[in-house]
């Protein structure tokens, strides 16, 4: 490839998430080619959304500059993280990116509840829209003395030649521990666990409402899995694929038409 590769940096915290800030600081200083472009505000839990906020049938983009970014083309978008991927690869911010980093996530995208995330939707529509795309999470906690958001994004930054190496359409999930030390966590591939860290629960069911807890998983995760790699101080790696199809029986053609399966 001629050049520097072409970065665009985004997330699901907002534009003042200080994980935003410290990735596109840590990819300048990687010498690529930085477009930091997210959420006018918080987009948690939206998954691959490409859902935005309309007037007139124009979405509002503003220039932004962020501190320590001097040259660096900021954008704060009214739309979801993943509808911000996709307009990027339609070339809304110049030329599309030949790769797309989201995040750092404040807290770990583990397990099959990555489905929900943001930060997972924004790279998994880089995938489905031709281009590269990593998921990158600071695993966090609820209360943290310190985030090192520095350690997250020198091994995402550590991670991309590997990444570029692989077919068009690849993503990746990285999930760093919230670490500092004179080494960096080591990687490790890593399986999807069954579930998240936390799982959402019902705590109450009224006649017009309903009330929802967030709890500790109790199930023991798979010892190959990204929330058990993670927890022994791993930085786990997993590939991820957006929606695709799957083997299904055959189907009987005497079935009646016009009925359930």
């Amino acid at each position: 490839m001629n050049g520097p590769v072409s970065v665009l940096i985004t997330n699901d915290d907002g534009i003042g998430s200080p994980g935003l800030l410290s990735l596109a600081a840590g990819a300048v200083r990687a010498g690529l080619s930085v477009t930091v472009a997210a959420p006018v505000a918080e987009a948690s839990g939206s998954s691959s959304s490409i859902t935005a906020v309309e007037q007139d049938g124009r979405i509002s983009v503003e220039r932004r500059q962020l501190e320590g970014l001097d040259g660096v083309a900021t954008y704060a978008v009214h739309g979801a993280p993943a509808f911000i991927t996709m307009i990027a690869t339609h070339g809304a911010f110049g030329n599309p990116p030949d790769v797309v980093l989201s995040g750092i996530n404040r807290g770990a995208n583990v397990g099959r509840a990555i489905l929900h995330s943001g930060t997972v939707g924004a790279a998994l529509t880089a995938g489905v829209n031709g281009r590269r795309g990593m998921a990158v999470s600071l695993d966090t906690g609820l209360g943290p003395a310190r985030f090192h958001w520095d350690t997250a994004a020198r091994l995402a930054t550590g991670l991309l030649p590997f990444l570029m190496e692989q077919a068009v359409g690849t993503v990746l999930n990285l999930n760093v521990p919230n670490t500092a030390g004179p080494e960096l966590p080591e990687y490790r591939a890593a399986t999807l666990a069954r579930f998240g860290i936390v799982q959402t629960t019902l705590a109450e069911r009224g006649q017009q409402h309903v009330r929802l807890a967030i709890a500790d998983t109790a199930e023991e995760p798979e010892p190959e899995s990204d929330a058990a790699l993670l927890a022994a101080g791993f930085a786990t790696v997993t590939a991820i694929q957006a929606v695709t199809q799957t083997a299904l029986p055959a189907l009987h053609h005497g079935l009646p038409q016009g009925t359930g399966i």
